[in-house]
């Protein structure tokens, strides 16, 4: 079983919920993938940093992160998994004291590749905004990467905003095929 069929097997086990949940877009589901209860387990992030660190070198990435909580065990799988990049977490709003950054982690270079990380995407919203953060203070954005696309329109939303590549490890077509929304 190759890493990505790994992963899949630790989302379908671990990280599917069934019920009535609402989702960080305000939206009301009748399912949710929760990928960290897949990939803070030891079977889950093996196969995720596999993956994650390919990725980072395929795009020539120097650091990898996205919005804090989704993307901080992403981009720890990236450093597990070998890849030569820097993490990184991007705060919804600047730290009011402190160092006051909005981006943490060690200081990106004005050259860095930054490939952003998301656990799951519906709408793309929290990954839209750490784009916005990330060119705001004037780094490259290489591409995105998303465990699980909830085939919702983020894809679509995230490409248009951010103009780079975006590749998604698996889609709730994946993890959950017998759902009742399916279409097609």
């Amino acid at each position: 079983m190759n890493a990505r069929e790994r992963l899949l097997k630790e989302l379908r086990e671990q990280a599917l919920v069934i019920g009535e949940v609402t989702l960080t877009s305000g939206r009301i589901a009748h399912y949710l993938v929760d990928a960290k209860r897949a990939i803070l387990l030891p079977a889950g992030f093996a196969a995720l940093s596999e993956l994650v660190a390919a990725q980072a070198a395929a795009w020539g990435a120097t650091a990898v992160g996205g919005m804090t909580m989704g993307a901080d065990p992403i981009a720890c799988a990236a450093l597990a998994g070998g890849a030569q990049v820097k993490a990184f977490f991007v705060r919804k709003e600047v730290k009011a004291h402190g160092l006051a950054r909005r981006i943490e982690g060690p200081v990106l270079a004005p050259g860095d590749r930054c490939m952003l990380v998301e656990d799951v995407v519906t709408t793309g919203g929290s990954t839209i905004g750490a784009l916005e953060a990330i060119r705001e203070e004037g780094h490259e954005v290489c591409g995105v990467l998303a465990i699980c696309d909830r085939l919702a329109g983020g894809r679509e939303a995230i490409e248009r905003a951010a103009g780079v590549p975006y590749v998604a490890l698996t889609t709730i077509d994946e993890v959950y095929p017998e759902r009742p929304d399916r279409i097609g």
